[in-house]
């Protein structure tokens, strides 16, 4: 799926219509921190997944239900303010990336600017699932950790290969996760059993982000990420 603008998602979008009515997205799109540079990180991952659940959800038919695959790295930065989250998820899609908080200035490396969209999704994911539940739909995203998978295979093969490697040895689950673990939460949020969730985003990654901030993955310096 192409990401990067408006029109080729509204494309998409129509061309699936031609189906039959949309009740269901899962959306798994995105590059990571050692496969772009910081401009196409914020344009795919961040304002691409954000017009997607704008345009989705214009569209969902009632009872409908959305997942979009976020990361771990969302919740590895340091809390933003609550101003600064709340231009994540409200400001309008199409002047996010001028906000100031998403400036090359202030976009460190390629993986702060991936934790940044992950964040982005995270909050985008909260306030449509506002605009979904007026039409009976729900939204909810997903944040894995290091699962094994070809995006997964070039991190371990990229200059942060050895801090991924110790992450998954040193998480309590001591393994990265698997494709079908995080299929088996995405069955759980589409199907009826989740009827009650929607707005959430669920943290699956055998612990690091706990082993990060509270045990061996804690980082010696507090602006080490």
């Amino acid at each position: 799926m192409d990401l990067s603008s408006r029109e080729s998602i509204k494309n998409l979008i129509a061309k699936a219509q031609e189906y039959g009515d949309i009740t269901m997205l899962v959306n798994a799109a995105g590059v990571s921190p050692s496969q772009a540079p910081i401009e196409a990180i914020l344009k795919v991952d961040l304002y691409g997944t954000a017009v997607l659940l704008e345009e989705v959800g214009k569209v969902i038919k009632e009872g409908g239900v959305g997942v979009t695959i976020s990361s771990q790295s969302g919740h590895r930065m340091p809390a933003l303010t609550p101003e600064e989250d709340e231009q994540l998820a409200c400001t309008p899609t199409e002047e996010l990336l001028n906000l100031e908080i998403l400036q090359p200035e202030n976009i460190k490396d390629t993986l702060h600017a991936y934790q940044m969209a992950k964040r982005c999704n995270e909050k985008r994911v909260m306030a449509e699932s506002v605009k979904w539940g007026e039409k009976g739909a729900r939204v909810n995203s997903i944040s894995p950790g290091i699962i094994v998978t070809p995006l997964a295979i070039d991190e371990f093969n990229g200059p942060r290969g050895d801090f991924y490697k110790n992450m998954f040895a040193k998480c309590p689950a001591g393994r990265p996760g698997t494709a079908d673990e995080v299929a088996n939460v995405a069955e759980l949020l589409m199907s009826d059993k989740g009827a009650f969730i929607t707005g959430s985003d669920f943290l699956i990654d055998g612990g690091a982000t706990a082993s990060y901030f509270y045990g061996p993955l804690k980082p010696e310096e507090s602006n080490v990420r």
